[in-house]
């Protein structure tokens, strides 16, 4: 199931980089399409205009200058000189050349069709009003130019030119275009698609060295470290899974460790047991001596089995993130002194001096029970792993934040390659020892979780034959 989702999401992650880089492709393409072909039609419309605006100027000169207008006094010949031109200007631009005198009578019309009727066209009023029209309808296709006639000597309008003129010339030029850019956009898009389909490919490819690695991981195919190295920012990825990897394999390194240890360490005792009730079997008529002995022997070995599973039953409530901690104002001078009055008979046993230091009245807020444990716990380790005649000594301080617990001692000592260790799950450093002064190998590791649900540190100073000194910090005030 992990691997099907992983594929899903890999897949979902090149579908979005491979639409991301068509989109990045495709904007700027369809912008400048665009906007070449709207800058193009601009362009022609304009120089057509241009020419178009020449011409009729010379018309309109033409017309004023051999009075065309007063239809009274004009030439003939002037006449058909004027009328021949207009046909071939609007036959050259394939338009429509109208003129207006200024009573807005039609006095010729290339198209022969409203001369000597009456012209109110906007424009050509828009022009007796001195107000010039030059206009393009790319919806129509045509282009309208409205100009004025003037008297060389006089500023007075006398009339207007108003031409009509096809602009379909433009359109299938533009068209023409826009087919052309067309044919480039769509081949521009398949490179695109192709380059994006690689690109996007590429891109995921780490990703995909990360899913297959993963479902190695997942169908317990592989204990290899994920190796991407690609980009920068997946090496950090790759740094990163590869530190929870590590964390993953030696959880589960001490889980199967965990198993094996609680295995032997329940089976040493009830090995015992039976060992010493076989030997009673087998033997008639033992003596009450013996058999007392053998009784009191099976007695310890089972407190010892029953400490142990007492132990075990601690640390797995300790390590359950539901456990909740009974969190009150305790003193905490009064509790060391309560628990070193109870171990001092157990210190005399070994001729053991225990001190107490205290150098100010500490009030903290701590689960009281759990603190004791995980205190008396350490001296008493202290005491076990001592040497005759030797000391233990306890000192209590604060700061405005913390209140610090020291537990030193004269005894062996810890192996420097032992003391990342001695916290761990029915660790020994000497499993010989251990075992005769009845550890059972948890009661560190007890202590740090303890030490940790009050959100505090325990560190260890030790060095072999001298002694050992254990140091925990615990916040004055719990916060959750």
């Amino acid at each position: 199931m992990h691997g099907i989702k992983l594929k899903v999401i890999f897949k979902s992650l090149r579908f979005r980089v491979f639409v991301f880089i068509l989109l990045i492709a495709f904007i700027p393409l369809g912008v400048t399409m665009l906007t070449t072909i709207d800058k193009m039609e601009d362009s022609m419309v304009r120089q057509k205009m241009n020419r178009l605006q020449g011409q009729c100027n010379i018309l309109k000169n033409n017309l004023a200058s051999t009075g065309y207008l007063e239809t009274e006094n004009r030439s003939v010949k002037d006449a058909i000189a004027i009328e021949a031109e207009m046909s071939q200007l609007s036959g050259m631009y394939d338009g429509r050349i109208i003129v207006v005198n200024d009573q807005l009578d039609v006095i010729n019309d290339t198209y022969q069709i409203d001369v000597g009727k009456k012209c109110i066209s906007d424009s050509v009023i828009k022009c007796f009003k001195g107000t010039n029209v030059s206009k393009y309808s790319s919806k129509e296709k045509y282009i309208e130019i409205t100009l004025p006639i003037q008297k060389n000597d006089s500023n007075k309008i006398t009339g207007v030119i108003l031409v009509n003129f096809s602009a379909k010339d433009i359109y299938e030029a533009i068209s023409e275009v826009e087919l052309r850019i067309r044919i480039i956009g769509i081949v521009i898009i398949v490179l695109m698609v192709i380059i994006a389909t690689a690109f996007s490919g590429y891109v995921v490819k780490p990703f995909r060295k990360m899913e297959m690695t993963m479902a190695k991981i997942t169908d317990g195919y592989s204990n290899e470290s994920l190796e991407l190295g690609d980009y920068t920012e997946t090496t950090e990825l790759e740094v990163a899974f590869n530190k929870m990897f590590e964390r993953i394999k030696k959880s589960d390194e001490s889980r199967q460790e965990f198993v094996s240890n609680v295995s032997h360490e329940l089976k040493t005792p009830i090995t015992s047991i039976k060992v010493l009730a076989d030997s009673l079997v087998m033997q008639e008529d033992v003596p009450v001596e013996l058999y007392r002995e053998f009784m009191t022997d099976i007695v310890q070995e089972i407190d010892r089995e029953n400490d142990i599973i007492n132990d075990l039953l601690t640390m797995v409530k300790l390590e359950r993130k539901t456990e909740e901690l009974n969190i009150s104002q305790v003193n905490i001078n009064e509790l060391l002194e309560l628990i070193l009055k109870r171990l001092r008979p157990i210190a005399a046993k070994q001729n053991i001096e225990l001190v107490y230091e205290s150098f100010r009245p500490v009030l903290a807020e701590i689960d009281e029970a759990k603190m004791t444990n995980a205190i008396s716990n350490l001296v008493e380790n202290a005491i076990k792993y001592n040497v005759m005649d030797g000391w233990v000594r306890v000192s209590l301080n604060s700061d405005l934040k913390y209140f610090y617990v020291k537990v030193a001692d004269s005894g062996i000592g810890i192996p420097e390659e032992s003391q990342d260790k001695i916290f761990d799950r029915f660790y020994r450093v000497d499993k010989t020892r251990s075992r005769e002064t009845g550890g059972t190998g948890l009661g560190l590791a007890i202590t740090k979780n303890i030490v940790v649900m009050h959100q505090g540190a325990i560190r260890v100073y030790s060095k072999e034959n001298e002694g050992t000194t254990f140091s925990i910090r615990i916040p004055l005030t719990y916060v959750k």
